[in-house]
């Protein structure tokens, strides 16, 4: 599928700026962070817990890259809703119903920004008394002023700009994109 031109506008009032990342240059990385987990786990039970709806597509390609067993879950919470800056209100919309006691738990991330929603996961699920507990992100910005837990295997440091695509959205518009780019200022 074609990239997008720079400038082209994909909707009424939405434009998007520039490609940052290329759906070739994501691939390869995602297949380096699925054997990076995987030789990180070498044993006990691993579950993956992507945090919907921005990490579906980075974790259903991750999961094919990591070798060994594993479950996969989904946890919903929002602090976003259909605008382009956090609201600082962390709503729970589905709670996993897999038992993570005792279990390796890898939270799985699209992005970390202000870091609410995910410092609000980290303490619900170190709550529930997980063998470990750590963060995939595909996208990290660094911007976080407090983060409960940094992520122990990111894939890109990304740019200060709002980005869509591989998952990613500005009020649900853009995930299906087989890249990222950002969105025209």
């Amino acid at each position: 599928m074609p990239d997008q031109p720079t400038g082209v506008s994909v909707s009424d009032e939405i434009v998007l700026s520039d490609v940052v990342f290329e759906a070739t240059v994501i691939e390869q990385r995602v297949a380096e962070l699925g054997q990076e987990i995987g030789e990180y786990y070498r044993s006990g039970e691993l579950l993956l817990i992507g945090l919907l709806k921005g990490s579906f597509m980075f974790l259903a390609d991750l999961v094919r890259y990591i070798q060994r067993p594993h479950e996969i879950d989904f946890v919903a919470a929002a602090s976003y809703g259909s605008g382009r800056e956090s609201s600082g209100q962390v709503h729970l919309r589905y709670d996993p119903e897999t038992d993570v006691a005792g279990k390796h738990v890898l939270l799985v991330e699209d992005i970390i920004e202000s870091g609410t929603t995910l410092n609000h996961l980290v303490r619900l699920f170190r709550a529930r008394e997980p063998a470990s507990l750590e963060i995939c992100t595909l996208l990290h910005k660094r911007i976080a002023k407090e983060t409960v837990l940094e992520p122990r295997f990111v894939g890109f440091d990304a740019p200060a700009k709002f980005l869509v695509g591989y998952g990613l959205d500005c009020a649900e518009k853009f995930r299906y994109l087989p890249y990222i780019a950002s969105l025209k200022e």
